[in-house]
């Protein structure tokens, strides 16, 4: 129950628009993704793909040097 809370108020300070930063482990952030043309490699043909917000994440430098 208590991972669930952590990801819920993660979740939601994210769709607010918000970063969330955990000490030692890395920064969570929105980023805009702007509308681009991209092709369908099965037929070829141009595809317009909408603009979109992506969820992103930054490792910290102290979960990076552990994973070494």
């Amino acid at each position: 129950e208590i991972v669930n809370a952590i990801f819920d108020g993660i979740v939601g300070t994210l769709k607010k628009g918000e970063e969330v930063s955990i000490a030692g482990i890395g920064i969570f952030s929105v980023k805009n993704r702007a509308a681009r043309m991209a092709r369908n490699p099965k037929t070829g043909e141009s595809v317009s793909v909408a603009a979109t917000k992506v969820p992103k994440f930054r490792a910290a430098k102290a979960l990076k040097d552990a994973v070494k």
